[in-house]
């Protein structure tokens, strides 16, 4: 069932397709804006965290969600982000430029990953980019003169025109960043190669027939998803301050994976408030955790059960994420008392070869 009531085409193509949409998303921004000046600071860390982790979900849309191709390896694009920030810090680069050349440079890496994995699917392309995330990982323990190897790497503190770039300052350019990046992809998505992407994710043999350049359009969704996930990394240098490989193993990927999906992996809402649920749900835990009985708050691995245990759910009972969960509450609400039972029904998401029978 659809949720989106469309009148006209032009629908499709504007950038606020409901009329409260832009107020809503005005107070929300505006309460961001004020958040540093009412909130303590950790819970503006904490912010600062959902800010950066939603800048690589948006990229993580646009593959995964939007174009359908599974990538167990994006913490690998994440590394090249943050340690070339790092890098090029230390250098003497300034802040704009240098994340700037982080993004672009981990950009050429998704070019250099997205070429090879255009005859891949499915699972095998899981595997292909989760062995390119373990070479980065390997590769960048031992390069030890310019890494630092498995000692770590100290990133300098960002400086903006003689200004330090710390606490609630950083906040607002994380924000202004994914402000940018947002943006940027809902312009991709409206336009003829967000529909192209999308026809690649339902049927890559009807998109062909229709004259979709598959190898292209595939190529690009992987460089503009590892140039977010490097501007990301590169944002997430300055917050961690010390970087060690150890950071950027395979629970990083599965974590950015798993907020896409929870989140509701065909919007970029959903890679918004899946952000929001990776960073809010360990503080979550670590609050009960006291009133627990001791048998199960002492356990070590109560964490990684949590979060396995949520997965289960969203992937069993709610496949289409929060957002998915929130538009068909608005659908309902909006149309009572004349809305149908369908819209609470689990949707039945066929797999690719599936739908080419």
């Amino acid at each position: 069932m659809h949720f989106d009531f469309k009148k006209n085409y032009r629908i499709d193509i504007r950038l606020i397709k409901r009329g409260n949409q832009a107020f809503w998303y005005g107070l929300l921004l505006l309460g961001l804006l004020l958040a540093p000046a009412v909130l303590p600071k950790y819970f503006v860390a904490q912010m600062t965290f959902i800010l950066i982790y939603s800048v690589i979900g948006a990229g993580l849309v646009v593959l995964t969600g939007v174009t359908g191709l599974v990538s167990l390896g994006h913490a690998a694009f994440v590394a090249v982000g943050a340690y070339a920030q790092a890098i090029l810090m230390a250098r003497g680069v300034p802040l704009l430029v240098s994340l700037a050349l982080s993004g672009a440079l981990a950009a050429m890496l998704g070019l250099v990953v997205g070429l090879p994995a255009l005859r891949l699917r499915g699972l095998y392309l899981a595997i292909a980019t989760f062995s390119f995330g373990f070479i980065v990982e390997i590769l960048v323990s031992h390069w030890e003169s310019m890494t630092g190897g498995n000692s770590g790497l100290s990133v300098p503190t960002p400086t903006l025109w003689g200004v330090a770039v710390t606490g609630a300052l950083f906040y607002y350019l994380c924000l202004v960043v994914l402000v940018l990046c947002l943006l940027l992809v809902l312009n991709v998505l409206r336009s003829p190669t967000g529909r192209a992407l999308r026809a690649i994710r339902d049927s890559e043999v009807s998109a062909q027939s229709m004259g979709v350049n598959l190898a292209l359009l595939k190529t690009y969704s992987f460089v503009l998803s590892a140039a977010l996930a490097g501007l990301g990394g590169a944002l997430y240098a300055h917050v961690m301050t010390y970087l060690s490989p150890e950071q950027f193993g395979l629970n990083l990927s599965i974590e950015l994976l798993m907020m896409v999906v929870i989140g509701g992996v065909v919007w970029l809402q959903g890679a918004v408030l899946g952000a929001v649920f990776v960073i809010a749900l360990p503080q979550a835990i670590a609050v009960i955790k006291d009133y627990l009985p001791p048998a199960i708050g002492q356990q070590t691995g109560l964490q990684p059960i949590v979060f396995g245990l949520v997965i289960l759910f969203f992937v069993l009972v709610e496949p289409t994420g929060l957002y998915g969960r929130w538009i068909k509450v608005r659908t309902y609400l909006e149309l009572f008392p004349l809305c149908p039972g369908s819209v609470f029904v689990r949707e039945r998401h066929f797999l690719r070869t599936e739908r080419l029978k």
